[in-house]
């Protein structure tokens, strides 16, 4: 399980130090891919087998699944953690979302979330003030 957020800079060939309690969790191969709210997500081998089988049970016939899975799958790579605890962040994901060097690493559970530091801040400053109503509502449900 991952948790807690971590201020980080990415070094100049776009590597990311992950923190100790994550690495130490995620092993050293991880499945990265866009992520939601403009954020990029870090999965574990096991973790992304079973996203692997809960997409093959969605019916590519509908046009919002194969929009889905186009975008998902062509946005994933594979890397792995080098001896330093390092992910190398690929470019392409890092320039799609506006992921600048100083980010936010944010454990949510199963998975990893890298975040731009200033668009975390600016989502996290409007959500706040909804806590309670967000927690109320997904508490119902």
């Amino acid at each position: 399980m991952f948790f807690g957020s971590y201020n980080h800079t990415l070094d100049e060939k776009g590597r990311l130090m992950l923190p100790r309690k994550m690495r130490i969790a995620a092993g050293q191969l991880l499945y990265i891919m866009q992520g939601y709210d403009g954020s990029i997500s870090l999965y574990t081998e096991s973790r992304y087998q079973v996203l692997v089988a809960e997409f093959s049970r969605l019916s590519f016939t509908q046009s919002k699944v194969r929009d889905y899975l186009r975008l998902q799958f062509a946005s994933t790579f594979e890397i792995e953690v080098d001896k330093l605890g390092r992910v190398q962040l690929p470019t392409a994901l890092l320039s799609k979302f506006n992921i600048s060097r100083d980010v936010m690493v944010l454990g949510i559970g199963d998975h990893i979330e890298i975040w731009d530091k200033a668009k975390f801040e600016d989502y996290e400053n409007k959500k706040r003030s909804e806590f309670d109503a967000i927690a109320e509502e997904v508490a119902t449900k």
